[in-house]
């Protein structure tokens, strides 16, 4: 016969064990209700397109609604602390860019959050390179000659950005960095190609998804791409690097979440975006887009994005960039 005690302790045993049933279980039938994708971006603009794009994915994939909300502000900050404080189950995510790891370092002791501790990498939405492009106007024709005419005349040439701070910026204050010229940056907070295309400006580091179809059309004259190799969409365009070697950037797109969201519900993300992404239809619609899938693995990511945050932590810190 059980003892009082005994039985009690056996009650308790299979109490204990009850709360992990629901979590085990939630994990495998993930997701029961629609997902939010968070875009710190206005509509139309390439973190939301991409974000539209996974998300029609892992729709299809995961047998609920992955819906895009934006929530510009702050530079993407208004978003990102919003998934920071979201509840970590795989229903919030954030859509994060190559300016979450900028802003690391830009905002540095001014914000509410810590990027690397408080998001938990999910997987890559894509992968971009820019195009290092001048005005025709401009009487160079090649990343050489670009690099000598700025030698020759100090501080006279100089080139349009997003904003300070920006990945436009960056990129810029790191090729003068590497190449030792003088380039003068302008600060723009709309679209500045009409101004490169007039030679009000004279030169710019701007996505090749943005500039692509002005160069095709003979107003805006590439004379490098940023990333490792050439691209197919550019293949006349040489790499920076031929010239300036070690010279890269990328702008990128990703998927995030809250810090301590469930690694087996994070995985089950991870695999069916990497699904969609590796689709034949899904490669050829990003290289209209003049962009390639970011396929990787959470730890993958996770380590891209501490690189990424140093990398460009340490350019903003030499070249003296400031938010404004």
């Amino acid at each position: 016969m059980k003892t009082p005690r005994r039985k009690f302790l056996r009650l308790m045993a299979g109490a204990a064990a009850l709360p992990l049933l629901p979590r085990a279980a939630s994990a495998d039938a993930y997701p029961t209700r629609p997902v939010r994708i968070i875009v710190g971006y206005p509509a139309g603009i390439a973190p939301d397109i991409f974000s539209r794009i996974a998300a029609q994915g892992l729709s299809e994939r995961l047998g609920q609604q992955f819906i895009v909300e934006n929530r510009p502000g702050a530079n993407s900050n208004v978003a990102t602390e919003l998934v920071v404080r979201a509840t970590p189950d795989g229903y919030t995510l954030l859509t994060m860019t190559a300016t979450n790891a900028i802003n690391a370092t830009l905002y540095e002791g001014h914000l509410n959050f810590d990027l690397l501790r408080d998001l938990a990498p999910v997987g890559g939405l894509m992968r971009s390179a820019s195009v290092i492009q001048v005005t025709p106007s401009l009487p160079v024709k090649t990343l050489a000659e670009f690099i000598a005419y700025a030698k020759a005349n100090p501080g006279k040439l100089n080139y349009a950005s997003a904003g300070s701070g920006s990945a436009t910026n960056v990129a810029g204050e790191l090729f003068r960095l590497m190449t030792g010229i003088d380039l003068v940056h302008i600060a723009y907070h709309s679209n500045y190609l009409p101004d490169l295309m007039s030679g009000q400006v004279q030169a710019s580091f701007s996505p090749v998804a943005q500039s692509i179809e002005f160069i095709k059309a003979g107003k805006l004259r590439p004379l490098a791409v940023t990333s490792e190799k050439r691209l197919d969409a550019l293949p006349d365009v040489p790499a920076a690097n031929e010239i300036v070697p070690g010279y890269e950037a990328y702008v990128w797109d990703a998927l995030g979440g809250p810090a301590n969201t469930p690694a087996d519900v994070i995985d089950k993300i991870n695999k069916a975006l990497n699904d969609a992404l590796g689709t034949p239809a899904m490669k050829a619609r990003y290289a209209e887009l003049g962009a390639e899938p970011f396929i990787v693995t959470p730890a993958e990511f996770g380590k891209f994005l501490v690189a990424e945050t140093k990398k460009w932590g340490d350019v903003i810190r030499a070249a003296h960039i400031h938010a404004e």
